[in-house]
């Protein structure tokens, strides 16, 4: 005797496939480590993204202190290098870490850099790091304060691509 699979469960079965294949289509999570991904190599410079014309003013912060600023500092980062940020969790092993004191003048120029834990292991990502903050200028203008000395952690992925402490999505 030939066994007839009740229809209701095929639907289901069918429609639970389907429902799995959408979910698995909108997944985000990052490449598993060890696969190529479509990022430049940590020495090679991404293309950066149109500088603001002189004169041209970034939005004001209006922060109170440094640690507030600090989130208005990285959303801009963010903002200008959205095809270099790490999406998702971070591995556990880093190419790179490095720690970085950026001063901000009250019109958002950067005035100075100073490494507190540089990375010395890696100087290419030293330079594209400076080069990177130095190239999102003007940062929102610290309207509260003045001046703003801040201070993010720089987290480096193999890839080339980034995460700032403050907006990190954690690591695994």
């Amino acid at each position: 005797m030939k066994h007839i699979p009740d229809p209701r469960y095929t639907l289901a079965g069918a429609l639970a496939a389907v429902v799995a294949a959408l979910l698995a289509a909108c997944s985000s999570a990052p490449p598993p480590p060890g696969q190529p991904v479509a990022a430049p190599p940590a020495g090679i410079h991404a293309p950066m993204p149109p500088r603001p014309q002189p004169g041209a003013m970034a939005r004001s912060s209006n922060a109170t202190n440094a640690r507030a600023y600090r989130a208005d500092a990285a959303a801009h980062l963010y903002g200008l290098n959205q095809d270099r940020i790490y999406k998702g969790r971070m591995p556990p092993l880093l190419y790179a870490i490095g720690v970085l004191q950026v001063e901000v003048d009250g019109r958002g120029d950067v005035r100075n850099l100073h490494w507190m834990r540089a990375p010395r292991h890696a100087p290419e990502v030293v330079a594209e790091i400076e080069r990177t903050v130095r190239a999102a200028a003007p940062f929102p203008a610290p309207a509260r304060m003045g001046k703003v000395v801040y201070t993010d952690t720089w987290l480096w992925h193999k890839s080339g691509r980034f995460q700032l402490d403050t907006l990190t999505e954690g690591q695994d």
